[in-house]
């Protein structure tokens, strides 16, 4: 089978045969308690993807560009020291138990309240001061990839039950193009919310120093969830027509990106494996990115960096610096969803299972390359 990608500049035609991936691992340091951290490498014929046990993080990603040349389209740390220090956590990290945000950190769920660490603004985030993204990992190789596990106690960081996570990170064919499938399981043995994603950030030009606004993107939601000054939802879904929010035809990110850049959480119409979510291509490179999952939202992330003041540098002569440039798709349910009962629930019971599944296809456009 092949599938004709259609994105704004070409067409570009996939065809299947991917090769079977290959999976080494080795050591990769210590954590802070001492505990040993591994790195894993998936190896396929048209990529190489890099997950470390800590934080189950995605290190890197190479795929070709439109002449064939492998590039890094994950930003972020390449050392352990870097994912550990409190700026760099979050990046390319498995985010648990609460994806996104609980406004002050505070839920009920039958009848009981639980509180969440917060931080400065009011606001719990990404599970709290202590997340997922901060645990060692037990990590296995499994055909074409690594199976993750992570067992957070009840009481872990507030949150009630003992919370058992597997994370499947696979490598392989998905429509005749080179696929990152992260499959996430969970169980609990007592009445629970829960939202995992992974926070990966991209620049499909394999270049943190390059902008990512002239890229296209399109996603496929008619609606978002309007938030307050501390990005916590309203409670009403509204359209997104009219708005900077709306993507649902292919647009260049930076067209209407507000003052200080996106980070909303867009409803999806139709979310399964059918059919792409959100597909983001990169012009001058040739690389795309297509995201398929069956979570109800993605939260877009582009925060808007200005651009590095002349001269660039210090007092002192050393070059200044600015944050890389990137975007995220992050594949979720809701924020703060266990504060709004006309959200999708959240909620994960004793005996039942959570399962959800985000696929990242990495394609090639085809035609000559567009200046930024």
């Amino acid at each position: 089978m092949k599938l004709c990608l259609v994105f704004v500049a070409a067409v570009v035609c996939l065809s299947p045969g991917i090769e079977a991936a290959t999976v080494t691992h080795a050591p990769w340091g210590q954590d802070a308690s001492g505990a040993p951290v591994e790195l894993y490498t998936i190896t396929s014929a048209g990529a190489e993807v890099k997950i470390t046990t800590y934080g189950a993080h995605i290190v890197s990603v190479r795929v070709p560009d439109r002449s064939g040349v492998m590039g890094n389209v994950i930003v972020g740390p390449d050392s352990l020291k870097e994912y550990m220090r409190g700026t760099n956590t979050f990046m390319g990290a498995t985010i648990g138990r609460y994806a996104n945000r609980i406004d002050h950190g505070q839920f009920t769920l039958e009848g009981k309240t639980y509180h969440v660490p917060t931080g400065p603004d009011g606001v719990a985030l990404h599970g709290g001061l202590a997340g997922f993204n901060t645990k060692t990992w037990s990590g296995k190789e499994i055909r074409n990839g690594v199976a993750m596990t992570l067992v957070s106690p009840d009481g872990d960081m507030g949150f009630p039950g003992t919370v058992t996570l597997a994370v499947r990170f696979t490598l392989a064919n998905f429509h005749g193009s080179p696929a990152l499938r992260i499959q996430y399981t969970a169980t609990t043995d007592k009445a629970t919310v829960v939202n995992f994603t992974n926070h990966a950030f991209f620049n499909l030009a394999a270049d943190p120093s390059t902008p990512v606004f002239a890229d296209m993107a399109r996603i496929d939601a008619d609606s978002y969830t309007p938030f307050n000054d501390h990005h916590i939802p309203t409670g009403v879904i509204a359209p997104v027509a009219g708005t900077p929010l709306d993507f649902r035809t292919p647009h260049p990110i930076a067209d209407r990106i507000p003052e200080f850049g996106y980070d909303h959480n867009l409803v999806l119409r139709a979310p399964g494996l059918e059919s792409p979510a959100a597909e983001v291509d990169d012009p001058a490179s040739g690389r795309s990115i297509q995201v398929f999952t069956t979570e109800p939202a993605i939260q877009f992330y582009v925060p808007r960096i200005p651009p590095p003041p002349t001269p660039a540098a210090d007092a002192t002569g050393v070059p200044r610096t600015h944050p890389p440039y990137a975007f995220c798709l992050e594949t979720q349910h809701f924020p703060d969803s266990p504060n709004q009962p006309s959200f999708p629930t959240t909620e994960l019971l004793p005996g039942k299972r959570f399962d959800s599944t985000t696929i990242f296809v990495f394609g090639v456009m085809r035609g000559s390359a567009k200046g930024r």
